[in-house]
């Protein structure tokens, strides 16, 4: 089984773009080796790490991080752009508050440790730039949770305690004193590093050099 590693977060739009252009890649992998397995493990970065926990509005907050309003929506059709080939389609105006993501984080945590995580955060991405759900929001995580086949209950007291919290904090910053400042990041078994929602080309040609 291969193992790949992404660090990602929730709230980043091209991470969502990253996992389709992933899907690509594998597409060209099995395509000299039909068999070829992915076990993907997802690891925690914080777009914005200064979230307030209950969040904050979301427009405004980008007005003022990149300048205009018109800067922004050239950013929107930007991402809406690159994720129209893959059927992803963003729906910014949709979102009304910034996320602080540790809590999805945690969730992310506690269910890979029980199995695979990929459904779960594709639901998490979907809710974040599809439905405009605010993926801070505790309530809503359980929901999602359940709805993905987790037990609401104990999801619930998982994140109603602080458990893991502060291990999610220093495995992001693990990540962060490793370089790594963009995401998503592709960490490959040899080390190799690939960074941004790149071309499934060049991802494809990554995991061959790490097949190799």
């Amino acid at each position: 089984m291969f193992s790949l590693t992404i660090v990602s977060d929730i709230v980043c739009p091209w991470c969502y773009i990253g996992t389709r252009r992933l899907a690509a890649a594998l597409v060209l992998i099995r395509q000299d080796q039909p068999d070829f397995q992915l076990r993907l493990h997802w690891k925690p970065f914080f777009l914005n790490p200064d979230t307030p926990p209950a969040g904050e509005p979301y427009l405004p907050f980008l007005i003022a991080k990149f300048g205009s309003r018109e800067k922004v929506e050239e950013i929107f059709a930007r991402v809406r752009a690159a994720g129209q080939p893959y059927g992803l389609n963003y729906a910014f105006e949709k979102i009304a508050l910034r996320a602080n993501t540790l809590q999805a984080h945690r969730l992310i945590r506690w269910a890979q440790a029980r199995g695979e995580v990929d459904a779960l955060v594709e639901r998490l991405f979907q809710a974040q730039f599809q439905r405009g759900e605010h993926v801070g929001d505790t309530a809503l995580l359980v929901n999602i949770a359940a709805e993905c086949g987790y037990p609401a209950q104990a999801v619930a007291d998982y994140l109603a305690s602080d458990a893991d919290a502060a291990a999610v904090r220093a495995e992001e910053a693990e990540v962060r004193a490793r370089g790594i400042s963009m995401v998503p990041t592709f960490i490959l078994p040899n080390g190799e590093i690939v960074v941004g929602a790149e071309d499934p080309a060049i991802l494809a040609a990554g995991i061959r050099r790490a097949l190799a």
